[in-house]
């Protein structure tokens, strides 16, 4: 007989197990998100400069998906997201906004958001690599250390309290059934642009397996908070804190417990790694010259700042966060496609594809 969770959880630990299942998410993640090419970035850009092509398809493939997942695992009564902190906890609409903002800025002038240049890292995109060493140093600055009393300051301008306040769905007098429909909506939308452009199979399989990677997260948390006697936070994947997580890790003991997050960050690397070399796409790549580099520090920085202001990154509140309607979540996803149209109006150079044939540069 087949051990159901709750005897899992006995047998080995809720710590164990959910370092376990983080791995196996983020393994997949990595995996599905190198193949599709899945990138906000580019797919922000692809709109502002009004080529509503490939890339725009497996984001909103990828997202879609990941809204369709949750919002019908929440229908059958397999998933429950009120406690979770997008929605329970008070929230800032001004850091949501501006945070996503800064954070759009910065993901244009480093070519890639945060999950994205822990893709590129991966494939060997050394200035990926060191754009995600700053992204985490900033990020834990704006959690715990000296850029905390700015992010305190600009988050405290606009508050939202926890509960059905923060539920999109809920202010607009809306339940999960309107959330699979409007998925739904969105979903075909990301089918229609993927047709128009003649996707490749395997941007559909990695964008569907993205998005579900996104809500099997969400699914797992909740089911060992469930199967376990211990208090467990449900949560989904993101990028911000967890990088943040590892910084503290590698440079404080002892390190914090080896939980969800901290197993699903180097599983992602590990993924999109396997998809690199599955199909030969590894290869060293660095800095043209000294501006260039500047540039990736600053814009860094701003992701850094911006995602922790924000409550998440593209992934954290843009996907995880949208995925369950969180009313903050939505205004940082607004901000970073404002922030990113912005800065590339002022970057036109800026190529619109994320793929290693044409890596950040």
């Amino acid at each position: 007989m087949t051990p159901d969770l709750t005897t899992i959880v006995e047998l080995r630990g809720t710590t164990p197990v959910l370092a376990a299942g983080g791995a196996a998410i983020g393994l997949l993640f990595g995996f599905f998100a190198q193949r599709s090419r899945f990138c906000l970035r580019a797919a922000v850009i692809d709109v502002w400069r009004g080529r509503f092509g490939e890339r725009l398809g497996v984001w909103l493939l990828a997202f879609a998906t990941a809204v369709v997942a949750v919002q019908a695992l929440t229908l059958a009564g397999w998933l429950d997201v009120s406690g979770a902190r997008q929605m329970s906890n008070r929230g800032s609409l001004s850091g949501a906004l501006l945070g996503g903002a800064l954070f759009g800025i910065g993901m244009v002038m480093t070519r890639g958001c945060a999950s994205r240049l822990l893709i590129l890292s991966a494939n060997g995109n050394l200035r990926a690599l060191l754009s995600g060493l700053v992204f985490a140093v900033t990020a834990q600055a704006a959690l715990g250390g000296a850029l905390e009393p700015w992010r305190t300051a600009v988050a405290s301008w606009w508050l939202v309290d926890g509960g059905s306040a923060r539920n999109l769905l809920a202010r607009l007098g809306l339940d999960s059934g309107a959330g699979l429909a409007f998925g739904l909506l969105w979903l075909a939308g990301g089918i229609w642009f993927s047709l128009r452009a003649g996707n490749r199979i395997w941007l559909w399989v990695g964008g569907i397996g993205t998005g579900l990677a996104v809500a099997l997260a969400w699914w797992f948390t909740h089911a060992v908070s469930v199967a376990s006697f211990d208090p467990v936070a449900v949560n989904g994947l993101t990028f911000s804190g967890p990088s943040a997580q590892w910084l503290m890790r590698v440079l404080h003991s002892p390190a914090p417990a080896f939980d969800f997050d901290a197993a699903m960050l180097p599983a992602v690397f590990a993924g999109s790694a396997l998809g690199a070399l599955v199909r030969r796409e590894f290869r060293i790549e660095g800095f043209h010259n000294g501006l260039t580099m500047l540039r990736y520090i600053a814009g860094a920085v701003a992701m850094g700042f911006g995602s922790v202001l924000a409550g998440g990154c593209a992934v954290g509140a843009g996907m995880t966060g949208g995925a369950i309607f969180s009313l903050t979540a939505w205004l940082a996803l607004v901000g970073m496609w404002l922030g990113g149209g912005l800065m590339d109006r002022l970057l036109p150079e800026a190529p619109a594809s994320a793929g290693p044939a044409s890596s950040p540069r």
